[in-house]
Formats: C-alpha cells, sequence, structure tokens
C-alpha cells in the first residue's frame, strides 16, 4: 500500500522539487527520487533500521517499502532492539518510545495506521507543496517521521534537509524557498529566537516534543509576528492535538483541539484516551490493554473545555506529599512565571521522612537564588509544594527528539540513595 501510494505521489507532482540537501545543494525532483529509490538496495533482512538525518534514511524507507521489509526507524548510534522476529504480516513499522518517564517499548503499526496519522497531520496542519519542510527534526523520531518523510512520499510535501539545528544553517536552508514551514522543539525555537536568526520566511511553525514555554511563544510572537503552534502527538497514535490559533496561547497547559480524524476523551483516572485510524496495531513483544483497537489511554492527565485540551501532567510522574498529591506540571508553570527562570524540571524524590512520603525536588537554569524562587512560589502555591531541593544547573539537556527525561533527572539528583 505504501509503496503504491508513493509511486502515485512521484506520479503526480513529477518534475517538482522533493528534495533539497542544505549542505551541498543538491536537489532532487519526484522523478529523480523515485528512479533513486529503485536502484537503491537493502538488507535481505525482514526489518530494515535507517538512520541518520540524510536523502539515504529517505531511499531506504522508499526500498524498504518497494520490497515490503518492516522499517524500525533508529537515532545515529542507537542499538537496534531485539526480539523483532516473527511480526505479524500486517506490521510494515515499528517506533521506540522515547522513555523520557520510563523504559522504551516498542510500537507496531501497520501501512493503513501510518498513513492515517500523515493524512491527519496534512489536513490539520495545513501543510503545502509550496511551504516546504525544512527538516531539523530527527527523522527517526514519531515526529519527524510523520511531519516529513511520510508527507513528502505519501503527500508531495517537498523537503528541505538542514545538516543541524545550528541558527545560521537552518537560516540558509530557509533561505532557498519564498515559504517554509518548520517543525522543532522548544530548545530550537528558544536558540534561533536569542540569536536572532528567525527564518524571515516562516509560513509555518511548529513545536512538539516538549512543552512550549508560554513566554517563549509571546516573544517570538512579539519580536516576529511568528505564531509557533503547539503540537501534541505520541508514538502509540501520532498527533492527538494541535493549537489553530493565529495568535499566543493565553495558558500554557493548552495542546490545542483534537487532530482532524482524532477522537479525545478522558478516562476515570482523567488521563487522555485517543481514538483514530491512525492508533497503532499495539506494543510487540509484549500485549497491553492500553494500546488495542484502535484506542490509546495514554498517562497524561487532562482537562478538556469546549473542545481545548489541556495537559494537567502525567499520572506516573504525581508527586505524593505526605498523602496529597501534586503534579510537577503545576510547579513548573509556576516557576516559568519568573522573569529570571529560563528553564525548569520538577520531580518527585525519596524523603527522609517517611511521614512525608516524597519531596518535590526542582532542577532550575535560572540566575535567581532559592531563597528568591521559594519566596516566588510561596506568593503562588502552597508550602507543601514548594520544592524541598532545589539544584542549578547550566541547562537540561534534551536528547535528539527534543525531549527532557524526568526520569533521566531523577536518578542523578535523587537526595536519597
Amino acid at each position: 500500500m505504501l509503496y503504491e501510494r508513493w509511486k502515485q505521489t512521484a506520479s503526480a507532482h513529477g518534475d517538482e522539487m522533493a528534495l533539497r540537501d542544505a549542505a551541498s545543494g543538491r536537489r532532487w525532483t519526484f522523478q529523480e527520487l523515485f528512479l533513486a529509490g529503485e536502484k537503491q538496495t537493502i538488507d535481505p533482512h525482514p526489518v530494515i533500521f535507517p538512520e541518520g538525518h540524510s536523502t539515504a534514511f529517505i531511499l531506504q524507507v522508499i526500498a524498504a517499502w518497494r520490497e515490503g521489509k518492516v522499517i524500525c526507524p533508529l537515532e545515529p548510534g542507537q542499538t537496534a532492539p531485539a526480539g523483532l522476529h516473527g511480526l505479524p504480516p500486517s506490521i510494515v513499522h515499528i517506533k521506540c518510545t522515547s522513555a523520557t518517564s520510563g523504559n522504551a517499548r516498542l510500537v507496531a503499526l501497520t501501512a493503513e495506521q501510518l498513513a492515517a496519522d500523515a493524512a491527519n497531520i496534512v489536513a490539520t496542519m495545513g501543510l503545502r507543496p509550496d511551504w516546504p519542510n525544512v527538516a531539523v527534526i530527527s527523522l527517526a523520531h514519531s515526529y519527524g517521521f510523520s511531519n516529513l518523510v511520510t508527507p513528502l512520499l505519501l503527500h508531495g510535501i517537498p523537503m528541505i534537509l538542514a545538516a543541524a539545528p545550528l541558527p545560521e544553517i537552518v537560516r540558509h536552508a530557509a533561505a532557498g524557498a519564498q515559504a517554509v514551514t518548520i517543525p522543532a522543539v522548544p530548545a530550537m525555537w528558544r536558540a534561533w529566537h536569542e540569536a536572532g536568526a528567525m527564518p524571515a520566511n516562516i509560513r509555518l511553525a511548529i513545536s512538539a516534543g516538549a512543552p512550549l514555554p508560554l513566554k517563549l511563544e509571546r516573544d517570538v510572537f512579539r519580536s516576529t509576528g511568528i505564531k509557533i503552534h503547539n503540537f501534541l502527538g505520541a508514538s502509540e497514535c501520532g498527533g492527538i492535538a494541535f493549537d489553530t490559533g493565529s495568535t499566543p496561547r493565553s495558558d500554557d497547559a493548552l495542546a490545542g483541539t483534537a487532530m482532524r480524524n482524532v477522537n479525545v476523551s478522558l478516562n476515570d483516572d482523567g488521563c487522555l484516551v485517543v481514538r483514530s485510524r491512525a492508533v497503532a496495531e499495539g506494543y510487540w513483544p509484549e500485549k497491553s490493554g492500553r494500546l488495542a483497537d484502535g484506542i490509546f489511554q495514554a498517562s497524561d492527565l487532562g482537562e478538556i473545555v469546549d473542545g481545548n485540551i489541556f495537559l494537567r501532567g502525567r499520572l506516573s510522574d504525581l508527586i505524593n506529599v505526605a498523602g496529597r498529591k501534586i503534579s510537577p506540571d503545576t510547579i513548573e508553570r509556576a516557576l516559568r512565571e519568573h522573569p529570571d527562570v529560563r528553564d525548569c524540571l520538577v520531580f518527585g524524590a525519596p524523603s527522609r521522612d517517611a511521614e512525608r512520603t516524597e519531596i518535590p525536588v526542582a532542577v532550575m537554569v535560572t540566575t535567581a537564588s532559592e531563597a528568591n524562587l521559594r519566596r516566588f512560589l510561596l506568593e503562588r502555591l502552597p508550602a507543601w509544594q514548594v520544592p524541598r531541593q532545589w539544584h542549578f544547573v547550566d541547562s537540561l539537556e534534551a536528547n535528539a527528539r527534543g525531549k527532557i527525561s524526568r526520569a533521566e533527572w531523577r536518578r542523578r539528583f535523587s537526595p536519597v540513595r
């Protein structure tokens, strides 16, 4: 199915530009990319592991579709997962979850599910052939594959490959087009904004992978007129919600409204439940009731008001302080209101006082002092919600997917060993 769709795309767009490598300046039309894909050879193994950020990745995908192979994209240097034998014949794609709050899992998808997510993204976001995607995010990650690779191959949305997300490289990559779409992560948007290197021809700016700080969204809009659109998705179900507004949000908890052809509700725990044709077949090899029969039950706590979806943290991240529970997201949002806070992360860690169960721990990127931050929070939150442990760092390193692992920072700074 996917290869047939790709052939139709290549035929329909023919001599139009499909792909441009900004570093080398080389261009491929859709017809040229189709012919290159026909010549591409691949490993005889039933599962193909494309990796990297180059045309070779795209050609590997095309060849795998042509030969009926299963694709499992990998980040550079990532070890191929074991246990991919015995996959059902309907499975064509394996995603590795980001593991930001626990262990990584494998998600199995059919061709129909992969194509449905691409269709939802193109329709909801309004991706256009005359606004090529500037590819700075990982092609292997669910976000990059569904926003860059499948729109290119299944919908004829051209791609401009940028070698790295450095401000000047991105501005150079975008310069060759009248208008561009850029899907990125908050850390990239911040770096480009602070460098004063935001491409002037951005027509659609998308942010996903991590919460988009409201201050950053407003600052970018104020200085450039560019509205960054918040996007919520998951490896298990693809796109969930998108902020279609033309001006900055009033609440950074707002994820947007449900994607086209996606239904979002809440379960008894207050977590998001996603139903759509893009929901994956299931986890592999283990099964889970959280992901089956076209339904994904996320661990994201949410609130839905007049169709607007608000995120209220993750069920697994709730901090139990002497029987009272608080979401780290609530504390983080309050901290980000401080003018000197650049970034922050909050998590729960075991308390030395058994009666307290856990304590909130804050990891901060800021010039403000601990005493100043405490006073600031006490004006906004009950005292029991104010962090008991504070750590100050130069940056909160995100992984290649733009995500900050709460679990990893908890392992680094847990006050009880």
